[in-house]
């Protein structure tokens, strides 16, 4: 590893340990807009949204990062940080029961009314028609990833590895939008 990046590597492994629950926040926001910004170049969009990035971001700091924080937190404490195949089995149940659906709608409202600006009723009618297959289709990928994080990641880590991840997802759901979207056009003759 060169020289700077174990000397940045360095700074970000003592800001996590000083201040976690800004570092993870501050990571959840940068790893969101990046992954926004492959999205959107990806999927085609000419020139980059600048507002829709910084309100992903903005989400990522305020909710994600910090909802991971405590999350894992609790989870640790509940299950005092034991890491065998029962108690970790337990934890993805939970989180899977409790934070996943939490974590999917409060997005899709998030992303309907602030991102997208759409009137209440229309996000709700888009909640009742995609967020079930929205949270079975997280139900397929997400135990998996819940499983090495708890299993294998140390405490401190699991919200970086969860935002690393989630950064991949971002980009795969983006591109599942708009193929969809795209599939939903009427086609010419």
């Amino acid at each position: 590893m060169g020289s700077v990046a174990k000397n940045g590597l360095q700074k970000y492994l003592f800001q996590l340990q000083h201040h976690p629950l800004r570092t993870k926040a501050i990571t959840a926001a940068v790893l969101s807009g990046i992954s926004d910004t492959v999205s959107q170049k990806l999927s085609g969009i000419p020139k980059l949204q600048l507002r829709r990035i910084l309100l992903k971001m903005l989400f990522g700091f305020a909710y994600l990062g910090p909802f991971g924080h405590y999350m894992h937190l609790l989870l640790d404490k509940i299950f005092k940080g034991k890491r065998d195949s029962k108690t970790v089995a337990k934890k993805v149940m939970l989180e899977q029961l409790t934070g996943s659906p939490c974590n999917n709608l409060l997005f899709m409202i998030y992303y309907g009314m602030v991102v997208e600006g759409r009137p209440w009723m229309q996000v709700k009618s888009t909640i009742k028609r995609e967020y079930p297959k929205v949270q079975m289709t997280a139900w397929t990928f997400w135990p998996v990833v819940g499983w090495i994080n708890h299993q294998y990641v140390p405490l401190q880590f699991r919200v970086i590895f969860g935002s690393l991840i989630a950064f991949c997802w971002g980009i795969f759901l983006n591109l599942r939008a708009v193929a969809m979207s795209k599939a939903a056009l009427p086609k010419s003759s």
